[in-house]
């Protein structure tokens, strides 16, 4: 059974959005881009490294290079001591 995105967030994973380069099989000198995302833990990004260990092995476009972030989407809330209070009128 697969966890909902908000039971996953709940867990301490984020998003994570990967920009992959990667070069054309039939035409070496031309790069290609490919966008991935999903919802992984850092900083060791399991699910990350899984996908390009799949595309080095089952795909023919050789990687160039991969840029990616990481954000969580459920952090602490801001809090601040508010020390006086100010009325008008």
């Amino acid at each position: 059974m697969q966890m909902s995105e908000t039971e996953l967030m709940l867990k301490g994973y984020g998003l994570t959005t990967a920009e992959f380069f990667y070069r054309m099989p039939d035409y070496q000198n031309v790069l290609n881009s490919y966008t991935w995302q999903d919802y992984d833990l850092a900083p060791d990004h399991p699910k990350l490294f899984d996908f390009i260990e799949f595309w080095q092995r089952e795909l023919d476009g050789p990687l160039h290079s991969v840029r990616f972030t990481h954000r969580k989407l459920i952090a602490p809330g801001e809090w601040r001591n508010v020390v006086g209070e100010f009325t008008l009128h």
